[in-house]
């Protein structure tokens, strides 16, 4: 007997496996609205160089700015310089023929000496106005997002690691309270320094909640309900953008703002009393007992006539004798056979492509016509219906085609940008909706492929390092924007070609659906590389029907 034949009997899809999901979904609900928080809170306002006897009113007596502020070449007026002697002061204090003269030649500027002022009127206050994170700090106002995927990064391997030592549920607690713990700290920040290592932090225990949380719901469900379960589960992500944007929308104080998506973390610490640990887990540790217990609780709520009788505890014994994990894994373990050592390299790249393509698409909610409340919730909406693809298509085509054909979506997407002229809007908001749409498939594709490549001793520790690189790839996409001082397409370019890699990469690893979860690395190490179009179909354990 394997651990499907006891999950068989004590109910794969049910009220036990539901609440499972119903009591995870609050920190799918979190990742957005830590992940995406750049959008509000970094952003940066219309602003000019504060200017002794400025009018108080931003948008008033526009000559005056005229004489102080030069005109950039697009005919806005300029951000981050101003010149060094008044124009209008010129005018009157020199002869004619002297100040045409004058004027022939460009006027001398300089760099904004007393800071800046800010539009107010969209955000009260940002990181960006609370230290003067524009012009040449710029790149310091990018990092923010930069320094926390890296947080991410290096949370993803701990994380994977230390939960397929210790279990799903204790690392779950350690990722909840350190979040809060950190995100206050954030809250409280008295300089940029303390604020990006605060933020870098908050990122590796958020990573907990982006390891844990889907293979937890995963190894308690029958192989017949893993994608729609995992589909429901992934809308929470998808409720968590859009509430991002009713959130941001009430609340213009970044510190507030940063405090309001932390304090669910409280409740969501008292939630994992009724979070049950996976018994997959446990069976591999030689906790049979425990094991024993939580089967016997999923049976009774999922009122399926089990009892100490039926399922004896020497029943489960056996099974764990088989799946009894003798060494600790590492990440060693996911290079030393051929097959593991195939999927974990494909992984790589495929994670990479869909966080650096997605977070290159969500971060950016500029030039599309919109506000940026505007465009996160259509962004948010868009995720909807790229839900149902994915359902029907992982059901249907399978993870693997899945994956690449929306992989492949999002390079054709950012692609057509490009030969879209700048006078038509509508046309590259549209491209932009669906590259985001798309996007977001391959993302929730990702997740549940990946979750059933490896096996159940190395499930954590191949989520984390495939979060690990994908992280990687989520932290570069902010600096990328950056290359649009070498050519303003130049970084839609980048995130389409990544994601055309990705979607050719993603067609190279074997297809799962109606497969039944690996227990063992030997269970991965079966499925030899096919030969023929017959065997490429054919899953690492064909489900008895």
């Amino acid at each position: 007997m394997g651990f499907e034949e006891l999950l068989e009997q004590v109910g794969g899809f049910g009220p036990f496996q539901l609440r499972n999901v119903a009591l995870l979904a609050l920190p799918r609900v979190l990742l957005p609205l830590h992940f995406l928080l750049p959008i509000f809170l970094a952003a940066v306002p219309a602003h000019r160089c504060a200017l002794p006897g400025a009018p108080a009113n931003f948008s008033q007596q526009d000559a005056w700015l005229e004489a102080h502020l030069p005109r950039e070449p697009d005919g806005t007026l300029s951000s981050c310089l101003r010149f060094a002697y008044p124009q209008a002061l010129l005018n009157t204090t020199m002869g004619e023929g002297q100040s045409r003269g004058e004027l022939e030649d460009e006027p001398a500027t300089v760099p904004c000496s007393q800071g800046w002022e800010y539009d107010r009127s969209e955000f009260s206050s940002t990181i960006a106005t609370e230290w003067d994170l524009v012009c040449e700090q710029k790149g310091l106002n990018k990092a923010v997002s930069t320094f926390f995927f890296t947080g991410v990064l290096v949370g993803a391997v701990a994380f994977g690691y230390l939960s397929d030592r210790f279990g799903r549920r204790p690392l779950l607690l350690v990722a909840y309270v350190s979040t809060l713990v950190l995100s206050l700290a954030s809250a409280a920040s008295v300089s940029y320094v303390m604020f990006a290592i605060t933020r870098t932090l908050t990122g590796s225990a958020l990573a907990g909640f982006t390891i844990i949380v889907m293979p937890l719901e995963l190894e308690w469900l029958d192989v017949e309900h893993r994608t729609v379960a995992g589909v429901l589960s992934s809308t929470f992500w998808t409720g968590g953008v859009m509430l991002l944007a009713l959130v941001g929308y009430l609340i213009r104080d970044w510190r507030w703002l940063l405090l309001a998506v932390t304090l669910p973390c409280a409740p969501g610490i008292l939630s994992l009393w009724w979070v049950p640990e996976s018994a997959r887990w446990l069976l591999t540790q030689g906790r049979v007992e425990e094991a024993h217990r939580y089967l016997l609780h999923c049976a009774r709520l999922n009122g399926r006539p089990v009892g100490e009788d039926s399922l004896s505890q020497e029943a489960v014994s056996k099974v764990a004798a088989g799946e009894r994990v003798v060494r600790r894994p590492s990440y060693l373990d996911l290079f030393r056979t051929r097959q593991l050592r195939h999927i974990s390299l494909c992984c790589m790249v495929v994670w990479f492509g869909v966080n650096f393509s997605y977070y290159g698409l969500s971060l950016d909610v500029s030039g599309l016509g919109l506000n940026a409340y505007q465009t996160q919730l259509l962004f948010g909406v868009v995720e909807l219906p790229s839900k149902l693809l994915v359902y029907l298509s992982v059901r249907h085509a399978g993870r693997r085609l899945t994956q690449a054909v929306t992989l492949l979506g999002t390079s054709l997407a950012l692609g057509t940008r490009l030969l879209i002229s700048s006078d038509m809007k509508s046309w590259s908001t549209a491209l932009a909706v669906m590259g985001k749409g798309f996007s977001e498939a391959a993302f929730t594709t990702a997740y549940l492929f990946t979750s059933e490549l490896y096996p159940t001793v190395l499930r954590q520790t191949g989520m984390g390092l495939t979060a690990l690189v994908g992280r990687l790839g989520g932290s570069l996409a902010p600096l990328a924007a950056l290359l649009d001082g070498v050519w303003l397409s130049l970084p839609k370019l980048v995130y389409g070609g990544i994601a055309l890699l990705a979607a050719c990469t993603a067609l190279l690893l074997p297809e799962t659906r109606q497969a039944q979860l690996p227990e063992t690395i030997q269970d991965v190490e079966r499925k030899r590389a096919p030969t023929s179009l017959q065997e490429e179909e054919m899953p690492m354990k064909q489900v008895q029907n």
